[in-house]
């Protein structure tokens, strides 16, 4: 061979190129979307020929799905913050306010001072056992109806009027 001469190239098949093509964009693509890396997985993983040429691969897909289980687990972890967050803030908080407040009007109801009696009602009571009083109160009572004499010309006067009222209103 002269160093003029160039060597040859074996000369591969478009089939051969494109299918070089396909596993490159694997390789891009298996990375960056999960899905991709699922399926390459399982292909590679049903025939170990495959599996051993490309282990690069394989080991990408790999990583792939690693990433992706720790992305959802800590996506998990900040939703079920946040929903701690907002129940603490929008339920629970509400919840102990309103029951420390029913428990503070009892509270407030027993740091009022103690109830004094009226001293209007205890005059009243001293004035009611005063036998002074006693007696102006019988004294003051009105005489009832059974202990006036009725006369009899009242009575029928009374009769008769009744139905005349009745006929002038009606």
């Amino acid at each position: 061979m002269t160093v003029n001469t160039s060597r040859a190239k074996p000369r591969r098949s478009a089939i051969g190129i494109e299918e070089e093509r396909a596993w490159v964009s694997f390789y891009r693509r298996a990375g960056k979307d999960p899905a991709i890396a699922a399926e390459v997985l399982a292909q590679l993983d049903s025939d170990p020929e495959m599996k051993r040429e490309h282990l690069a691969l394989y080991l990408c897909c790999r990583e792939s799905l690693r990433l992706r289980q720790a992305r959802e687990a800590r996506n998990q972890r900040f939703g079920r913050f946040v929903r701690w967050l907002l129940g603490g803030l929008f339920i629970r908080f509400p919840v102990n306010v309103r029951r420390a407040l029913g428990r503070g009007s009892d509270l407030a109801a027993a740091c009022l001072p103690e109830e004094h009696s009226e001293p209007a009602t205890a005059q009243i009571q001293r004035l009611g056992k005063s036998p002074k009083v006693r007696a102006a109160r019988a004294a003051f009572k009105a005489p009832s109806i059974s202990e006036i004499p009725a006369s009899p010309s009242a009575d029928s006067a009374m009769v008769d009027s009744a139905p005349r009222a009745a006929q002038a209103t009606g």
